[in-house]
C-alpha cells in the first residue's frame, strides 16, 4: 500500500471520528478512536512508537514518541489545540527524518471542519 493510499484511509477515518465526536476533547480520546477506525483496514499500526535520537555518539532510546506510525510509512501526529503552528509542523518534520518515512499527517481535531485541521507533510516524497 502506498503512502497516498494510507493517507486517504487516515483522512476518511479522521473525518468519521470527528463527525462522531466533534471538537473539544483530549488528544488521547481522538487517538484511541482513530486507531480503532484504522484497525478496521487491517493496517500495521504502532501507537506511541518511540524514535531513538542520536547525537554524535550518544543514543537516546526514547528521544521522541510518534502518536501513530502506519505500515512504517506514514507518521500521524494528533493535536487538539486552538490552532496548528510552526512548532507542530517542525515536530512532524523531525519525526519523518528520524523514522525515514516520507509522509506525515498532522491532524488537529479541535476545529469545526476536520478538513481544515489536516496537514500533509512530505519528506522527499
Amino acid at each position: 500500500m502506498t503512502e497516498n493510499e494510507i493517507s486517504k484511509i487516515v483522512f476518511d477515518s479522521a473525518l468519521k471520528v470527528h463527525k462522531a465526536l466533534g471538537p473539544g476533547l483530549l488528544e488521547s480520546a481522538y487517538e484511541e478512536c482513530l486507531i480503532h477506525e484504522l484497525r478496521k483496514h487491517k493496517l500495521k499500526l504502532d501507537k506511541q512508537k518511540p524514535l531513538p535520537l542520536v547525537y554524535e555518539d550518544v543514543k537516546l532510546e526514547v528521544g521522541y514518541r510518534v502518536d501513530i506510525l502506519i505500515e512504517n510509512k506514514v507518521v500521524v501526529e494528533i493535536k487538539s489545540v486552538e490552532a496548528l503552528n510552526d512548532v507542530h509542523m517542525a515536530q512532524v518534520i523531525t519525526y519523518l527524518k528520524l523514522s525515514d518515512c516520507k509522509l506525515g499527517m498532522l491532524i488537529n481535531f479541535n476545529v469545526s471542519l476536520i478538513k481544515n485541521g489536516i496537514k500533509r507533510v512530505v519528506n522527499n516524497l
